[in-house]
């Protein structure tokens, strides 16, 4: 492993790429957050020419902690495709298979021209790239998109050896050990990093956590929440009825169908692909695992073993995201609906009464469903807070020193049984409201350098808020 005690790392995560919405009339709310207004290119622009006019002729590296790109929430479809494109694609974006992950990387990079420009000019200076795969772009696996990537970068041969691409872990300077952190949440956890491959009806496609289905199948279907902050679509009840008046009544009045259908198949298809094979060849595993320790700094035995520290998925606990998806409220509300009808049937065999009564029976009952859909909690947020604890045993497995996580959007410096933690936040367009009005979170980027100070020969890390201009440094909390 190359120690180089002069090497600057910058480390960012979650810009959340993706195609532009321009707006459909008469729904001016509508994933208005994907509007070119709200991209972050031209920021991210300024803060990498900031930090290389601080750090000079030194030589720096740039890592992408994952979900840089958002392949789940590109909606356009191929004029001419050369491929089927089913009646579900057209509704909710093609299937992560390699002929069309590759299309909707050609998008993103299209309509985000201005960071394409950034980033190559910063590789063409002489420093190197560094993708990270995360959850929402884990269909940076096929090798065919990584080549569009480097395509749309126009770099020389001698400049593409600058970039790499690690498959969901990357040790900095033999210091700094950097993970997207989705491992660590039962919801986005990729099942097999080192075979991301399933076969589902004769075709090859990546297997997606049930985090990223959800978002492909109902939020994408759902223009009026912001899948980048879980508080815009994560309600009580009452509060998904006051939102439905505010906003759903008047863009989405069926809303409730559209989430109903959604979520019948995110549930389907979270158990199809949860339950699929790996594909693998066994006569290329060693070689396979040997490609990811490689690119990622490291020995093939430190890839088993962070292989071995993902959590168990939820996908095996469908029960757990039949909650999470609603669908058993959905179900108690029909059960009672019919339990009413059933008791209102049978007494008006007996004495006819008024269809009233059916009513009267299912208002009688309603008050025990609100009480259960108050009860139960979503354990999004709780999942992804678990990451943090996980921190320590990465650190021991990669022999470093401090871990740069990025995916709960949620950016902080501490410590976790003494070891040195950080998270970079989002860049994405993160609001918790439709007009995009109240922005969530900060742009934050992880500065790891020498100490300037010369009191010690190791690097030392800084979080930072990029107010473009300018940066703020988040302080060390212990």
């Amino acid at each position: 492993m190359r120690v180089d005690p002069k090497l600057h790392t910058i480390v960012a995560s979650d810009l959340h790429l993706t195609d532009a919405e321009l707006g459909q009339p008469g729904r001016s709310l509508w994933k208005r957050y994907k509007r070119p207004k709200y991209f972050i290119d031209q920021s991210f622009k300024r803060m990498l020419q900031f930090v290389q006019s601080k750090i000079g002729s030194e030589p720096a590296e740039l890592v992408l902690n994952g979900d840089i790109f958002d392949f789940d929430s590109v909606m356009r479809l191929p004029l001419y495709p050369g491929f089927p494109v089913s009646g579900l694609e057209k509704k909710r974006g093609l299937f992560p298979e390699e002929e069309k992950s590759r299309f909707k990387m050609e998008v993103i990079l299209n309509d985000h021209g201005e960071w394409v420009k950034a980033v190559r000019d910063f590789v063409r200076a002489g420093h190197s790239i560094v993708f990270i795969i995360g959850n929402h772009d884990i269909e940076l696996h096929w090798p065919t998109v990584q080549k569009e990537v480097l395509k749309a970068f126009d770099l020389s041969e001698e400049e593409k050896k600058r970039v790499r691409f690690c498959d969901w872990f990357y040790i900095s300077n033999g210091d700094t050990a950097i993970e997207h952190g989705n491992q660590y949440d039962d919801y986005c956890v990729t099942l097999n990093p080192i075979h991301p491959f399933i076969k589902v009806n004769k075709r090859i496609c990546v297997r997606l956590p049930f985090g990223n289905i959800t978002g492909r199948y109902m939020v994408n279907g759902m223009g009026l929440f912001n899948p980048h902050v879980e508080s815009s679509f994560l309600m009580t009840f009452p509060e998904y009825i006051k939102f439905f008046y505010k906003y759903a009544l008047r863009i989405q009045p069926f809303l409730w169908w559209s989430w109903l259908w959604s979520a019948v198949v995110s549930f389907w298809m979270s158990l199809r692909d949860g339950f699929s094979p790996s594909m693998r060849d066994p006569l290329f595993i060693e070689e396979r695992v040997s490609q990811i320790a490689q690119a990622s700094n490291t020995t093939p035995q430190v890839v088993r073993t962070m292989n071995e520290l993902k959590v168990h998925s939820a996908i095996f606990n469908p029960l757990k995201i039949f909650r999470e998806l609603w669908l058993d409220r959905a179900f108690l509300f029909v059960f009672i609906a019919f339990l009413s009808f059933e008791m209102y049937a049978v007494i008006h065999l007996i004495v006819p009464i008024s269809w009233l009564w059916f009513v009267l029976f299912f208002v009688l009952f309603v008050p025990g469903l609100i009480y259960y859909s108050r009860k139960i909690e979503s354990d999004v947020v709780r999942t992804m807070d678990e990451t943090l604890k996980h921190a320590p045993l990465v650190a021991r497995t990669t022999q470093t020193k401090r871990v740069i996580f990025g995916h709960t959007h949620r950016e902080m410096h501490t410590m976790v049984d003494q070891t040195e933690v950080l998270n970079t936040g989002t860049w994405s367009p993160a609001f918790k409201d439709p007009e995009c009005s109240q922005a969530f979170g900060q742009k934050c980027f992880a500065w790891i350098h020498p100490d300037e100070s010369g009191a010690s020969p190791e690097r030392v890390a800084e979080l930072f808020v990029w107010h473009d201009p300018g940066v703020e440094r988040i302080q060390l909390r212990k």
